[in-house]
């Protein structure tokens, strides 16, 4: 089809080309310009044009920053010329930082992407400004630049400060060098930065205000350290207070002044000297140049109180003072600051039982006490109370003789026995194998308490240790001569179970007396063992007079009623045998002649003695 036309067509020409030309009224009319007034070019000047509009024309890609000018506002975009081969648009929301927008006003845009759906170039101001600043903020880390920050508000454990128009975090620990605890002073106010920390996987950046101070306040630490020396006084700002010490500010460079520093006198806590930003003079002790750490010393400005004392401190004399540590073995007492003396727990008391000097002596009491030693070299010094009493012991042989009746205050009880008070500072000890002749006791609390009037017999006294031997169950004579009679082996007794545990039972005889029946002597007969607070009968197996124990048996008791039992069965078996025996012989006897009869009553007889053998 296209043929034919083409055919048809140069037959037109060819005709209109033979024939002559004629001149008309509209010879003069460019054909070539079509009716939307649209020229058509040739074919070189067609590639002339386009080659001139072509470069006039900015080739961009996505997501790049580019320069562009506002060419349009409209209610919700602004138009912007980036060179492109169409304008592109910026929500007029990302504008909202410029006062007065305007046409001809140039910005930097990010270029979100060349065409959408609609076919218009997207833009944003916003992005172009984050991305800008992100780079800016990984040079600046790179370079170690230091950057100023906004600080825009307070958040959970730090602060948001703008670095650059992107939203950085300041730690609170990054804030000072010393611990901050109140935020918002910082909202609002702009602070040099350096950025310590960047997440390039979600644009994140952590900056420090500190590492700024530390790297100033190295300078200053390097200079005085250089020109400190041991025995130098300096002043000093308390910067913080622990349990162990404070912490110094020496203008620059920090020290530790310990506790045991700060006063000639103990203090429990530093607190009770020095309180925070307090300015004081230190002493230089000690420094470390490797570990950067320098030990002051407060007492060292002062003398020590012990050398103003030593005239005073005199053996033989009293001393005052107040309570100030309390250890096992004893307590210290404070006569001035600084000068402390030892009240051993020997030297509480003339009395020879055991005291707990924790009970004795409080934190902060008053006590007047006696000196026994001076050491002024080592600066120690050794008190007594008891001293300044009278020896109760120097009458103990006046009041106090062996097999002689008191009556006593418990004073103490321990596992092995009870400590009696029998006068102020002379007291002895009941042992435990000593408080019943019947009873045997877990422990002595069991049979009396603190505070408790107790009558005693003295056993034994020994003046050299101070020591006197008590006893409570001598006040009674020793019954066990009479139990012996009483409770002979093999005897028989009805008994109370009062305890019970693996190895056997507790059971209380008559006249309060206790004994023991091991696991295999307390079965019953149905194999059970006995019951607590039940009785039963006993059988008396071991009598110890020496040791005061007995051996009871319940078991035996019935395993001998059933051996009695079978035994008069078997005895009563005999005896019928027996007189069955005697009849066939009487009968044998009396008989002569035997008939059918009698051998069949014989013959019952014989059967019958038979069974009675088996």
């Amino acid at each position: 089809m296209l043929t034919l036309k083409k055919l048809v067509l140069e037959n037109l020409q060819a005709t209109v080309n033979e024939q002559p030309s004629k001149n008309t009224a509209h010879d003069e009319f460019d054909w070539s310009v079509s009716k939307k007034n649209v020229t058509k070019y040739d074919e070189t000047t067609h590639k002339q044009y386009e080659e001139m509009y072509v470069n006039t024309l900015t080739t961009i890609k996505e997501y790049e920053i580019v320069s562009g000018k506002v060419v349009g506002i409209t209610n919700a975009d602004v138009v912007l010329n980036v060179g492109f081969k169409s304008d592109g648009l910026v929500p007029l929301s990302e504008f909202r930082d410029v006062e007065n927008l305007s046409i001809g006003q140039e910005y930097e845009v990010y270029v979100m992407s060349k065409e959408d759906k609609k076919g218009h170039l997207i833009l944003s101001r916003k992005n172009a400004k984050l991305f800008k600043a992100w780079e800016n903020i990984k040079n600046a880390h790179a370079t170690e630049e230091i950057v100023t920050g906004l600080i825009m508000s307070k958040t959970k454990g730090g602060l948001i400060a703008n670095v650059f128009g992107l939203e950085t975090f300041l730690p609170g620990s990054q804030i000072d060098v010393k611990p901050i605890t109140d935020y918002d002073q910082y909202v609002g106010k702009t602070l040099d930065l350096k950025i310590v920390k960047i997440n390039e996987l979600i644009k994140n950046a952590v900056v420090s205000h500190k590492a700024l101070i530390e790297a100033d306040l190295e300078g200053q630490r390097a200079e005085i350290i250089g020109q400190l020396e041991k025995g130098q006084v300096l002043e000093g700002l308390v910067k913080n207070i622990t349990d162990f010490g404070a912490f110094m500010d020496l203008g620059g460079v920090d020290g530790l002044l310990y506790i045991t520093d700060i006063s000639w006198g103990r203090i429990s806590h530093p607190s009770e000297v020095l309180e925070v930003n307090q300015k004081v003079n230190v002493v230089v002790l000690d420094f470390d140049d490797d570990k950067r750490r320098i030990s002051l010393g407060m007492k060292q400005l002062s003398k020590h109180p012990w050398e103003e004392m030593a005239d005073k401190l005199v053996v033989g004399e009293t001393v005052t003072g107040k309570i100030v540590n309390v250890e096992d073995y004893g307590a210290f007492l404070e006569v001035c600051p600084g000068v402390e003396g030892l009240i051993h727990v020997s030297e509480l008391s003339w009395s020879n039982q055991p005291m707990n000097s924790k009970e004795f002596f409080k934190i902060g009491d008053v006590h007047t006490a006696k000196i026994m030693t001076v050491d002024n070299d080592d600066r120690k010094m050794s008190l007594s109370i008891k001293q300044l009493q009278e020896d109760p012991w120097m009458k103990v042989a006046d009041k106090f003789t062996k097999g002689s009746r008191h009556s006593g205050v418990v004073k103490n009880i321990t596992n092995y026995g009870v400590f009696v008070d029998l006068v102020e500072g002379v007291g002895g000890m009941v042992h435990i194998s000593d408080l019943s002749w019947t009873k045997r006791f877990n422990h002595p609390s069991d049979f009396t308490k603190v505070g408790d009037t107790l009558e005693v017999v003295i056993l034994e006294i020994d003046n050299e240790t101070r020591k006197i031997s008590l006893g409570h169950k001598q006040i009674e004579e020793d019954p066990w001569d009479t139990f012996e009679g009483v409770f002979p082996v093999g005897s028989e007794h009805e008994a109370t179970v009062i305890r019970r545990d693996e190895k056997g039972a507790e059971v209380l005889l008559p006249y309060g007396l206790e004994a023991f029946a091991p696991t295999r002597h307390a079965k019953k007969e149905d194999g059970s063992i006995v019951d607590v607070d039940q009785k039963y009968t006993f059988k008396i197996i071991e009598f110890d007079r020496n040791d005061k124990r007995i051996i009871v048996s319940h078991t035996k008791v019935w395993e001998e009623e059933v051996l009695e039992a079978k035994n008069a069965e078997i005895n009563e078996k005999k005896a019928e045998s027996k007189k069955t025996k005697q009849a066939v012989q009487k009968l044998n006897q009396s008989i002569d002649k035997a008939t059918l009869g009698d051998l069949d009553s014989l013959q019952q007889l014989k059967e019958q003695m038979d069974n009675d053998k088996k």
